[in-house]
């Protein structure tokens, strides 16, 4: 078998490989300004504010607004994605247990505030889906015994 021989300079694959690094940084720089850019907008800030008002005055202690804005984004991220679906649904009862993992790990009759953090989620940045998960939370037996 014969190997075909080396057609190329030196020259020219050194062009081809500064012109694709250039290339590759320009790439990085652009990807890393939108993606600064995208985190924390003013709209999510705002909502992050909402937020915060709505859990401080349910008596609870809310994060920081730029971990929330991080976190839900101006539309609520996952949370809203479609909060009354079935495994929105089966995700959030499976946070109503007795924090114990595998086979200790069972469902209890959780405390009534539970459910108030994702209610204000829901309230401030998906309000639209709020009556129907309203009906769903207030269907859950709950108790209202002291603690969380």
């Amino acid at each position: 078998m014969s190997t075909r021989q080396e057609s190329s300079t030196t020259r020219s694959r050194s062009v081809i490989y500064i012109v694709a690094m250039v290339l590759l940084v320009v790439f990085a720089v652009v990807a890393l300004l939108n993606f600064r850019s995208a985190r924390e907008t003013q709209q999510s800030l705002a909502k992050a504010d909402q937020l915060i008002a709505e859990i401080e005055s349910a008596g609870g202690t809310a994060p920081s607004r730029e971990q929330i804005a991080r976190v839900l984004g101006d539309d609520g991220g996952a949370v809203c994605a479609n909060p009354n679906d079935a495994l929105s649904r089966a995700t959030f009862q499976s946070q109503l247990t007795n924090g114990a993992t595998g086979p200790g790990n069972r469902p209890v009759i959780a405390n009534a505030r539970i459910a108030e953090g994702e209610l204000a989620i829901i309230k401030v940045y998906c309000p639209d889906q709020l009556a129907e998960f309203q009906q769903y939370v207030d269907d859950l037996k709950t108790s209202n015994a002291g603690g969380a």
